[in-house]
């Protein structure tokens, strides 16, 4: 299996909480993260929702979807979201937010695919698989500086 990290950051002029709240609400990612194709919750977890299990479809520019099911693994509320994926990825990926004069935000996603046809082709496909990720994460801090009436000052 081909194994990627990604790391991603956001800084935007956006209370915390409100940050928090528009990601840790992920069935309404599709409302305004273009390239959230369905985000849906298959289990409720604990009162703070650890043990939460969301099931949910990407596709970028490239012409294939990724589907995967999310396990939130610890959650410390507005700061920290952490969960276990399984499907065509496979791994962790973790949310910290940070508050100052706005909050920053940043994602890492550790996974590896166990789609056959991208590990085949993991070694030249690695560049256009880092891009289309990429493309994805900035359809995200677009998509949350709007919902939020906020601007956004690094996508990377």
């Amino acid at each position: 299996m081909a194994r990627y990290s990604f790391l991603t950051t956001w800084a935007l002029d956006a209370p915390v909480d409100d940050v928090w709240e528009a990601i840790h609400a992920t069935e309404r990612w599709p409302e305004w993260w273009r390239g959230v194709k369905i985000a849906d919750r298959l289990g409720e977890g604990d009162g703070d929702g650890v043990g939460s299990i969301h099931r949910y479809v990407w596709r970028s520019r490239l012409p294939y979807d990724i589907e995967f099911r999310m396990r939130t693994t610890r959650l410390e509320r507005p700061f920290l979201l952490e969960g276990e994926a399984d499907g065509e990825l496979r791994g962790t990926g973790r949310w910290r937010l940070w508050s100052g004069r706005g909050t920053a935000v940043t994602y890492e996603w550790n996974v590896e695919t166990t789609i056959p046809w991208m590990n085949a082709i993991a070694p030249i496909g690695r560049p256009a698989f880092r891009w289309s990720h990429n493309h994805v994460m900035r359809n995200g801090g677009r998509g949350l500086a709007r919902l939020l009436g906020s601007k956004l000052f690094v996508c990377d």
